[in-house]
């Protein structure tokens, strides 16, 4: 807003800024808003009612009718009656910085001049016009509120966190060969039934040390975060590696292993990891008859 010496609503010396407002009337003669807008000089000390006068004045209208003036915001999508005692100013000094100045319309922060029924209700309410889908698109076209994220690299920021969302990032991020986000600590891998190559020594060395979310997740990530816990805290660390049949779940095992050894080791083609991962397909065989077994005793016990 521009700023000058106060030369109107008995606050002379003092700050003062330029609000314009838009009548929201219906004529008798159309019923058709009165769209023709008008600009008051107010400040910080101004009311409502000092603005609403200026306004009537300005606009030339029937000051024995009851106005009242409304702030609307269509970020959403609110719009609100401002009291008699309210500042217009200070509502408008917490607007964006670009609605400041000249606030029109087409930016969504402005204020309304409507016409109260004999009854106290409003005659003409803006925002049921717009939707708030249109509102906000309309803001984010004219750079008052931020483009939203293509994706998401971890699925606690979503906006809206439902299954349709979680699953629609997801794949976008798929598409684009990132297999791997973020939930938290704990990380999301969709098996891309391809080699990717970034698994390799330089990857291993960006990810050192890096704090979790710090960069791309990745599976290196989650690895060093262990290693190094481990080596602060002088404490066992545990990864938990689950996911159905073919989500790649010994693939997974495999790349945290090779990181793990690299990280220890300082060499990426060393004996522990070659009998590390030779000792998996093992533990693997010996996992699934536990678990057969667990699911024969429960029949057993069900049939019993």
């Amino acid at each position: 807003m521009s700023v000058k010496e106060a030369g109107s609503s008995g606050h002379r010396g003092q700050a003062a800024y330029h609000l314009h407002i838009y009548p929201q009337l219906a004529t008798s003669e159309s019923q058709a808003p009165c769209q023709a807008s008008c600009r008051v000089t107010a400040t910080k000390d101004s009311t409502t009612s000092d603005v609403i006068q200026d306004a009537i004045t300005s606009l030339q209208l029937d000051g024995s009718k009851r106005y009242v003036l409304v702030e609307v915001k269509e970020t959403g999508g609110e719009e609100w009656v401002l009291d008699a005692n309210d500042s217009p100013v200070h509502r408008v000094l917490l607007w964006p910085r670009r609605a400041q100045d000249e606030h029109p319309q087409e930016d969504g922060y402005y204020f309304l001049l409507q016409e109260r029924n004999a009854d106290g209700t409003i005659k003409y309410v803006h925002m049921q016009l717009m939707s708030q889908a249109t509102a906000t698109r309309r803001l984010v076209e004219r750079g008052l509120l931020p483009r939203p994220q293509a994706d998401f690299d971890d699925l606690c920021n979503l906006p809206e966190l439902t299954e349709e969302n979680l699953l629609k990032n997801l794949k976008h991020r798929f598409l684009q060969q990132k297999i791997y986000t973020y939930a938290g600590s704990i990380l999301v891998a969709v098996n891309p039934f391809k080699f990717l190559p970034i698994y390799n020594p330089k990857y291993v060395k960006m990810y050192e040390n890096q704090q979790l979310g710090k960069l791309e997740p990745h599976v290196f990530a989650l690895a060093d975060v262990t290693y190094y816990a481990m080596l602060r805290k002088h404490v066992n660390q545990c990864i938990v590696i689950s996911g159905e049949s073919g989500s790649g779940k010994t693939q997974s095992t495999n790349f945290l292993i090779h990181c793990l050894t690299a990280l220890s080791q300082k060499g990426y083609a060393s004996g522990v990891e070659r009998t590390i991962l030779g000792a998996g397909p093992v533990l693997e065989v010996l996992w699934a008859k536990s678990h057969l077994c667990q699911e024969a005793r429960l029949s057993s016990a069900c049939a019993v």
